[in-house]
């Protein structure tokens, strides 16, 4: 990498650790306010609404979005495009939505989902005002502006949700968040957006230029909605909608917490490794998605009862298994965001297509296969197979960079290793504390400790770095 490139990414995955932190300590008080004052039903009626949202949302973008990106000088002509096409796909989105809505109420047996999914769906349109704003600040990496945005937007959305929530709005507190937060997103970035103003125009030209890349990424992304959300689909329609909440908060609460790592190096992954063209950028992003990821969620798993008894009480135990469980796939989620932005910055999207359509059909195989053993189990295979389903991505796109397995496992394995005897050092060390506040503490403080001594005694080179990139942002100050 180019000294230029290398600041540009050390600049991004700052800005990107801030946005994703602040969002998900916000989205952490928000979530715990809220689950307090909302029931496992209302928490159910809007997750069994929430892969129409996503589909809905995949269909408007397309993948032009990650089209825009991949230009090198996109002109206004192209933002143009997209947030033309974006806009007419949302309003055809809608319509057909808005009266399929009693179906879905019925295929759910919800009547109350008529009327909510209706308000729910009206965040896709409103996103679609900004979807092509949003690509433009991906491809200039406006960081610190899209961490402005994305802290106010969770502010402002959260006290909309907590107000109605505490006003007896019930599961109608939860959609009306949603719909403020993307109100708030598209003003924030019309506000920093100024090099280009968006015109509504018939010109698809540059759209129609884009469509044999963006095809493949619009499919993909509707595969991978599915296979997010596979298990919501049949939870929603096999179990009780109170059943469906506690999946949807163990759900919750693991996106939320790997997020924190996939965000912040899927904000800059894909225009970074459009400019490089060698296999050490990937090598350092991934080496430090590791470094991040497997102590945070494997840490999660170790205290998530302690967690939740604290957080939201013991009316949500009964989703602390299935939390342990999605953390530890949660660990390696992180890893899948980078394989796919490298076989997105290669053009390659018909690997990033293939590769998730066998993804969702072999989870969909292995989800109905064990159906009848329970939602547990039915959750553990599910997290097993998106472990495991790393190795296709790198038999396919490893050789983009010439990455070899050997090279893979020296980048992954070491952090893996490292988090998971931390935890189990951490695990045996406080068993005879029995105060769950003590004990929450005592193992966040004690595993932090413990994993930071491995890694300075290894000598990792992204400790190192990370170290000095602090210490260079304090001494500025």
């Amino acid at each position: 990498m180019s000294e230029s490139l290398k600041q540009k990414t050390a600049k991004g995955l700052f800005w990107g650790a801030m946005n994703s932190g602040t969002t998900q300590i916000l989205n952490l008080v928000i979530g715990i306010v809220l689950a307090r004052h909302l029931t496992k039903g209302d928490y159910g009626v809007v997750t069994v609404l929430t892969i129409f949202t996503a589909i809905a949302g995949d269909l408007q973008s397309a993948g032009f979005t990650q089209g825009l990106i991949n230009l090198h000088k996109p002109t206004a002509r192209d933002y143009n495009s997209v947030f033309s096409f974006n806009v007419c796909m949302s309003v055809l989105m809608y319509a057909i939505l808005f009266f399929c809505a009693p179906l879905i109420a019925q295929f759910y047996h919800q009547p109350c989902l008529t009327n909510v999914s209706r308000l729910v769906f009206l965040t896709f349109f409103i996103s679609s005002l900004g979807i092509a704003h949003g690509g433009y600040m991906a491809k200039n990496m406006m960081n610190k502006e899209m961490a402005i945005i994305g802290g106010l937007a969770l502010i402002i959305s959260g006290a909309v949700g907590i107000t109605l929530a505490l006003l007896g709005f019930a599961y109608w507190s939860l959609a009306w968040q949603q719909v403020t937060y993307m109100i708030v997103i598209n003003v924030g970035r019309y506000y920093y957006v100024r090099d280009w103003r968006p015109r509504l125009s018939l010109d698809f030209g540059p759209v129609r230029a884009m469509a044999p890349f963006a095809l493949k990424i619009f499919v993909t992304k509707i595969i991978n909605t599915i296979s997010t959300n596979v298990l919501t689909i049949i939870f929603g329609r096999k179990f009780a909608i109170h059943e469906v909440g506690s999946y949807g908060q163990a759900f919750k609460w693991n996106t939320m917490a790997y997020s924190l790592v996939a965000n912040t190096v899927g904000q800059i992954a894909q225009p970074v490794l459009v400019e490089s063209e060698k296999n050490q950028a990937f090598r350092k992003m991934l080496r430090f998605t590791c470094f991040l990821s497997m102590p945070l969620m494997f840490g999660f798993a170790l205290v998530s009862n302690e967690f939740i008894l604290i957080t939201i009480k013991e009316e949500w135990i009964e989703c602390v298994p299935l939390l342990q469980v999605l953390c530890i796939s949660g660990a390696f989620m992180p890893i899948h965001t980078m394989y796919q932005n490298l076989a997105i910055s290669r053009g390659r999207s018909d690997i990033y297509m293939w590769l998730n359509i066998g993804q969702i059909v072999l989870q969909i195989a292995i989800v109905f296969t064990f159906s009848d053993y329970g939602m547990f189990a039915m959750v553990a295979t599910y997290s097993a197979m998106m472990i495991l389903w790393l190795l296709p991505w790198h038999l396919f796109t490893g050789r983009l960079i010439e990455y070899s397995w050997w090279q893979a496992f020296k980048d992954v394995a070491p952090f893996t290793i490292a988090a998971a005897a931390t935890m189990a050092l951490t695990y045996y060390t406080t068993l005879s504390l029995t105060n769950i506040y003590i004990l929450l503490i005592s193992r966040c403080i004690l595993a932090a400790i413990i994993y930071y001594a491995i890694m300075k005694i290894a000598k990792v080179q992204i400790l190192k770095e990370c170290e000095e990139f602090v210490l260079k942002k304090i001494s500025n100050k």
